[in-house]
């Protein structure tokens, strides 16, 4: 029974990865069941096993996406040898990362265009490392290191803001441009006037810490 449910599951798993590769390819509505059966190695009927349409395989993979993104700001806000901004750069970091690496995030950033998933964008991936941001920037003023005045949540918002339109410019330029600079880019531009004098001082004297990275998971 126990190999019974881990075939299913890694079935399962293969399915949403090649949805995910093919949503992101071609859009929801083009996407094609058998390049999904193609690219999963698995039969009509396991597909129909698991989702009962290709809607519900579409929502499957922003679920995916949201796990991801819900992972990877855990391990990010877990951080205690940052500075609350340096941890943000990290995050930040790491979310233009896998916008350009992984399906299934990719295909979240296609899908919450889609006509029929208008009603999943307040609760994805934005939503998600948008809270984080959000709590990051609160940390960062009970600690002195936001200007005196500044609104945490117009922060966040023109953060969250910046960082979309940079993802959605590199799609409609159709060049292969380096995110992650444009995301710390967004970021830096955005600190410069809402950060505190002594944190802009000792940033500009040292930089962003070499190579951020988040710790594994356990």
């Amino acid at each position: 029974m126990a190999r019974q449910q881990e075939r299913a599951r890694r079935t399962r798993a293969a399915i949403v990865e090649a949805a995910a590769v093919e949503f992101g390819k071609r859009g929801y509505a083009a996407a094609s069941v058998n390049a999904i059966l193609e690219g999963s190695h698995a039969t009509k009927g396991a597909m129909y096993f698991h989702f009962e349409s290709k809607e519900e395989l579409g929502r499957a993979v922003l679920a995916a996406a949201l796990e991801k993104f819900r992972q990877v700001t855990d391990r990010w806000l877990a951080r205690t040898d940052l500075d609350p901004f340096q941890i943000l750069h990290g995050l930040v970091l790491d979310v233009a990362r896998m916008f350009l690496s992984d399906p299934i995030v990719q295909a979240e950033f296609r899908l919450i265009i889609e006509p029929e998933f208008y009603s999943d964008v307040q609760n994805g991936g934005v939503r998600v490392w948008g809270t984080s941001a959000r709590e990051l920037v609160q940390r960062a003023a009970r600690q002195g290191l936001v200007r005196d005045g500044v609104d945490t949540d117009k922060f966040t918002r023109v953060l969250a803001a910046s960082l979309a339109g940079q993802r959605y410019m590199s799609d409609l330029t159709a060049q292969k441009v380096d995110l992650e600079a444009r995301f710390e880019e967004s970021l830096e531009v955005i600190l410069s006037g809402m950060a505190s004098d002594a944190w802009l001082e000792k940033w500009r004297r040292e930089g962003w810490p070499p190579e951020p990275e988040a710790p594994e998971p356990e």
